[in-house]
C-alpha cells in the first residue's frame, strides 16, 4: 500500500493542477492514463477526478469512476462519498446525490452543506428546507456559501425572512455573501426599501453588493445613480453591471444614457460586449422607434452572423411595434432559419403585414406555417 501512495502521488499532483485551473478534460485524460499505466489510484485520486467530472457535467464518465472507486475499495471513505455527492449533483443526477448521501454512515458539515446546495441548485425548496433544518438538528451549521444559495433559492419571502432571523441570532448577517443575497432576497419580492437598508448599512460592499443592488433597480433611473456611487467608490464595474445598466436604459427609453454606457463599457473599462449588452441596445433602441439602428447594431456592431435569436427576435418585436416591414422582414426571415418552429415568429411578420394592410403577404405567411406544420 505504501509503495502505490508513493506512486500516485505525483499523478494526483497534476491531476489536481489541472482540476483547479478548470482544464477538466486534461484531468480525466490524465485519470485515465494513470490507470492505464497501471498506477492505482488511492483516496487522493477520487475526489479531484471526480471533481473533474462535474466540471464538464459528465455523469457517464463519473459513473465509471464511481465503479473504479466501488472496485478499489474507496466506497466508504467520507471524502470520496463527498466528492461523489457533489459530481452526480453538478451532472444533474440528484436522485444519485441523495442516495449517496442517505447511505453515508458518516455525515459531515461538507456532506450536509453540498446536499443543502444541490437541492437549492434543482430548485427542490421543501428538499432543501428540511435537509437545512435536519442538519441544525445533528449540530451541523451551513456554512456561508449555503445560507446565501438556499436565501436566493427560496420562493417564499416569509422563509427568508426566518433564514435572515436565524442569520442575525448567529451574528453572521453581515457576511458579505450573506449580505449580498438577503439585498437579492428583498428586491425580488418587492421589498425595496429593505433591500436599501441592508445595502446601506453593510459595513463591506464588493462589486457584487453593487450589482445587486443596481439589478434591483432595472426598472428605475436610481440604477444610474448607485452606479454614479460605485464609481465615486472606486469600486470597478464588470460585464455583469453593464447587462443592468442597459436593461434599466432601454425599459426607461434612456437612449443617450445607453450610448454613454456602453461607450464607456468599451473604452474606458475595456469590456468585450457580449449578447447581453447587444441585446439590450437593440431594445432600447427598437422601444423608441430607432429600428435603423437597431438593425445597425446587429448588423455592423456585432457579427450579425453570430446574433442570437434573442436578438433578431427583439428587433422582430420593435418592427411591429413601429410598422416597418422592411427591417421587420429581415429580421423574421433570420429568425426562420434560427427557429423554423417558432409560430410566434410568424405571427408577428403576419401582424406587420396586417398593420401594413399586405393581406397578400399575410396568405404567403400562413401558407408558409400550413407547411411546416405549425398551428395558427
Amino acid at each position: 500500500m505504501p509503495k502505490r501512495d508513493e506512486y500516485a502521488f505525483p499523478w494526483n499532483s497534476l491531476i489536481s493542477g489541472y482540476a483547479q485551473a478548470g482544464l477538466y478534460h486534461d484531468a480525466i485524460a490524465l485519470y485515465f492514463q494513470m490507470v492505464e499505466e497501471g498506477v492505482e489510484p488511492d483516496v487522493f485520486t477520487f475526489p479531484r477526478v471526480l471533481k473533474a467530472c462535474g466540471g464538464i457535467r459528465s455523469v457517464e464518465v463519473g459513473e465509471e469512476v464511481h465503479r473504479h472507486v466501488v472496485r478499489s475499495g474507496f466506497a466508504s471513505d467520507r471524502f470520496v462519498l463527498n466528492a461523489l455527492l457533489d459530481m452526480y449533483s453538478k451532472c444533474g443526477d440528484i436522485v444519485m446525490a441523495r442516495k449517496i448521501f442517505e447511505k453515508m454512515p458518516n455525515k459531515d458539515s461538507i456532506s450536509w452543506n453540498s446536499m443543502l446546495a444541490a437541492y437549492v441548485h434543482h430548485g427542490l425548496e421543501v428538499d432543501a428546507i428540511n435537509t437545512f433544518h435536519r442538519m441544525l438538528l445533528k449540530g451541523y451549521e451551513p456554512d456561508s456559501v449555503s445560507i446565501s444559495k438556499i436565501l436566493t433559492g427560496v420562493s417564499s419571502l416569509i422563509l427568508g425572512a426566518q433564514i435572515h432571523g436565524w442569520v442575525i441570532r448567529r451574528g453572521i448577517e453581515w457576511n458579505l455573501s450573506v449580505a449580498n443575497s438577503l439585498i437579492r432576497v428583498y428586491s425580488n419580492h418587492g421589498k425595496l426599501d429593505k433591500a436599501c437598508w441592508i445595502f446601506n448599512v453593510m459595513p463591506e460592499k464588493d462589486v457584487v453588493s453593487w450589482n445587486t443592488i443596481i439589478s434591483a433597480h432595472c426598472k428605475r433611473r436610481e440604477a444610474l445613480d448607485y452606479f454614479n456611487q460605485m464609481e465615486h467608490a472606486g469600486v470597478k464595474p464588470d460585464k455583469v453591471t453593464f447587462v443592468s445598466l442597459l436593461s434599466a436604459c432601454a425599459y426607461l427609453g434612456l437612449v443617450k444614457d445607453g450610448e454613454r454606457l456602453f461607450a464607456l463599457m468599451c473604452e474606458k473599462y475595456k469590456i468585450e460586449p457580449i449578447m447581453e449588452h447587444y441585446g439590450c441596445m437593440v431594445n432600447l433602441c427598437g422601444r423608441v422607434g430607432m429600428i435603423e439602428k437597431a438593425y445597425s447594431i446587429i448588423v455592423n456592431g456585432m457579427n450579425s452572423e453570430n446574433a442570437s435569436p434573442t436578438l433578431w427576435g427583439a428587433l422582430l418585436y420593435a418592427c411591429f411595434l413601429h410598422g416597418d416591414v422592411t427591417i421587420g422582414e429581415i429580421a423574421a426571415n433570420k429568425l426562420f432559419d434560427l427557429e423554423p418552429d417558432n409560430e410566434h415568429n410568424f405571427v408577428l411578420l403576419m401582424k406587420i403585414y396586417e398593420k401594413a394592410g399586405k393581406s397578400e403577404d399575410m396568405e404567403r405567411v400562413r401558407l408558409m406555417m400550413v407547411e411546416r406544420g405549425l398551428d395558427y
